[in-house]
């Protein structure tokens, strides 16, 4: 199998059979042996039945479908768990990207990248969207330490290494690249068409801007203490001990010279370290007990030609 594209929706019934039939336009002159993984991301309309006619109708199709809505993080881990193809292609199901984009990265990563992702030069969206998404992918930049303009964009192109090493759960599909960038893999970017949206609406507001930097924090954070969770927890705590043994060192020896104890607040905020030191060193712990437990699944209601 040359290529798999994952494709997750959420209530895009008008979209598919179009998006189906630019996908055969764009990837039958290329020769190549495709299939095309549709995640039904806990629809509420009609969705679910499109992809079973749909289904029907083109046989490397195949489709899958949460009982509830679990996220786009979900619909695409589960993708790429099932994809079987020597490259693996994500695009949205709201017909803005264009499938025709997907060879074009295909042939960037042959030049020896791991990592394509599109670029929208030409955003067709209002600008409280575009504004705080270039706010957005400047810090995520500076983050990942790799200039590029788009890191939420829906359109990417892997090698099947880079999916079967990237963990996703949550909101982190929008740092798919600053993963791959810090596990060693290849990523550049390349320009793509972005279209208006013709059928639904869209499932991104400004709200996103938040969380998607509270994700970065939580990100940032992983990487760095996920495999010894004690040294953040621990530092904490031993900052509380080293605080607390001053403060009631200084009172003990207050005590030792005048044989008098007053009872001061001073004395309450030095008891109130030690027992917080404790309480830190007692989460590191915890973490490291639980540091191997890292599997995550999603439940899965029905399938379609389940390979």
């Amino acid at each position: 199998m040359d290529l798999s594209m994952v494709i997750p929706v959420k209530e895009e019934s008008e979209n598919l059979p179009d998006l189906l039939k630019e996908i055969v336009a764009a990837m039958e002159p290329t020769g190549w042996t495709y299939e095309v993984i549709v995640i039904d991301d806990g629809s509420r309309d009609n969705t679910w039945e499109v992809v079973e006619n749909l289904s029907k109708e083109y046989d490397f199709m195949r489709g899958y479908r949460f009982q509830f809505n679990c996220g786009k993080a979900a619909a695409l881990a589960l993708g790429f768990s099932k994809a079987q193809g020597q490259y693996v292609a994500t695009l949205d199901g709201d017909l803005q990207d264009d499938p025709l984009e997907i060879p074009k990265m295909i042939k960037i990563l042959n030049d020896g990248y791991d990592l394509v992702s599109g670029w929208k030069i030409r955003r067709l969206d209002p600008w409280h969207k575009t504004m705080p998404s270039k706010l957005f992918n400047l810090t995520v930049s500076a983050v990942c330490g790799k200039r590029l303009h788009d890191f939420n964009c829906g359109i990417k192109a892997y090698r099947s290494s880079v999916v079967r090493f990237i963990e996703l759960y949550g909101d982190y599909h929008r740092f798919i690249p600053v993963m791959a960038k810090w596990q060693g893999f290849r990523i550049t970017e390349m320009p793509v068409a972005h279209r208006a949206r013709v059928h639904g609406v869209s499932k991104y507001g400004i709200s996103r801007l938040v969380s998607g930097f509270l994700d970065l924090v939580s990100l940032m954070f992983m990487r760095s203490f996920s495999s010894k969770p004690l040294h953040f927890f621990g530092l904490i705590g031993l900052i509380f001990m080293m605080l607390g043994l001053g403060i009631c060192g200084y009172f003990g020896y207050e005590w030792y010279l005048t044989g008098a104890m007053h009872v001061r607040p001073l004395l309450l905020a030095g008891g109130f370290s030690l027992v917080m030191s404790v309480q830190f060193f007692s989460l590191g712990l915890l973490g490291e007990m639980m540091n191997g437990n890292k599997k995550r699944t999603y439940p899965v209601a029905e399938t379609i030609r389940d390979l």
